[in-house]
C-alpha cells in the first residue's frame, strides 16, 4: 500500500511539471529549458529575473514555485528540477544532506525580513514586542501565517512569536496555509484580519499593508540558500545561475525588496 501511494505520488508530480515544461518548450524547442524549483516568496523576482535572461537570447526558463518543503521533496521523488531556491537553511541541508543538490554550488545572495501585515483600510499599527498584545489586535479573528511544519515563514513566524512571549496565546487562532503566498491571500480575502509574511511579499500585493515588522533578533536570519540539484550542471543550467548571483541578479532581487548579502 505505502510503496503504491509513493508512486502515485510520484506519478501526479511528473505530470504536473510535465504540463509546465510542455507551455515553456514550446518557446524553444531546440533548446532543454532550466528548470527552477522555488519558494513561493520567489515568485515575483525569478520571473522578472527568468524574462530578463531570455531578452539577451538565452533558452527558456520553466519556474515552479511552492512552500521549500514541499519542493525539496518533490526533488527528492525524481522532479527534473536543475536549481533549488530555498526560503531557509533546513530544506537545502535535507538535499545536500542526500546527495541530492551539489554542496559546491550552494550560494546565499538574499536575504528577507519577516512583517505583520492587516487589510489596506485598516488603521492598525502594532509595535512588535515581548508580550505585545497579538491576541487583542485579533479580536477574535485568525492569524495567517505559512504552516510552521513546512513552510520556512511559518516557521520563523512560530520562532519569532515564540521569542516574544506571544504564541502560547494566539496558537489556537493560526490559520496555517500551504505556503506563504497562500497566507497573503487569506489577509487580501479578508478571511484574516492579520498574517506574518516576508516584506517582499508585501510589495506588489493589493489590499494589504504592513502594520508591523518583527526584530531581527526574534528569529534565525532569512536567507536563501540556492544550488545547482546534483548531475543537472549542464551549461545553460550553470550559466542563468550564475547570473542569479552576479551583481545585475542581486540587483534584481534588491528592486524587489530583498536584501543583498
Amino acid at each position: 500500500m505505502i510503496q503504491g501511494f509513493i508512486a502515485l505520488s510520484r506519478r501526479a508530480v511528473f505530470a504536473s511539471i510535465a504540463a509546465t515544461l510542455t507551455v515553456a518548450g514550446a518557446a524553444s524547442a531546440a533548446e532543454q529549458p532550466v528548470t527552477v524549483f522555488a519558494a513561493a516568496s520567489l515568485t515575483d523576482a525569478l520571473k522578472a529575473a527568468a524574462a530578463t535572461w531570455q531578452s539577451k537570447g538565452h533558452g527558456p526558463i520553466v519556474l515552479s514555485f511552492g512552500s521549500s518543503s514541499a519542493i525539496a521533496k518533490q526533488v527528492e521523488a525524481g522532479a527534473p528540477a536543475d536549481i533549488f531556491a530555498s526560503a531557509d537553511e533546513k530544506w537545502m541541508k535535507y538535499l545536500t544532506d542526500k546527495s541530492l543538490v551539489d554542496t559546491g554550488t550552494v550560494d546565499r545572495p538574499i536575504g528577507n525580513d519577516l512583517v505583520l501585515i492587516g487589510a489596506a483600510d485598516s488603521n492598525a499599527s502594532i509595535a512588535i514586542a515581548p508580550n505585545f498584545d497579538l491576541a487583542g489586535a485579533l479580536n477574535g479573528g485568525r492569524l495567517a501565517i505559512g504552516d510552521p511544519k513546512g513552510v520556512p515563514a511559518g516557521t520563523y513566524a512560530k520562532a519569532a512569536l515564540t521569542k516574544l512571549g506571544v504564541w502560547n496565546s494566539i496558537e489556537a487562532q493560526t490559520a496555517p496555509a500551504e505556503n506563504v503566498r497562500a497566507a497573503l491571500a487569506l489577509v487580501q480575502r479578508g478571511e484574516a484580519p492579520l498574517g506574518i509574511v516576508y516584506a517582499t511579499d508585501v510589495r506588489s500585493a493589493r489590499g494589504v499593508k504592513v502594520v508591523g515588522t518583527f526584530p531581527d533578533d526574534s528569529h534565525d536570519p532569512i536567507v536563501y540558500p540556492m544550488g545547482i540539484v546534483a548531475g543537472h550542471d549542464r551549461p545553460e543550467v550553470k550559466a542563468f545561475f550564475d547570473f542569479l548571483l552576479s551583481d545585475e541578479g542581486k540587483a534584481l532581487f534588491k528592486s524587489y525588496g530583498f536584501k543583498t548579502l
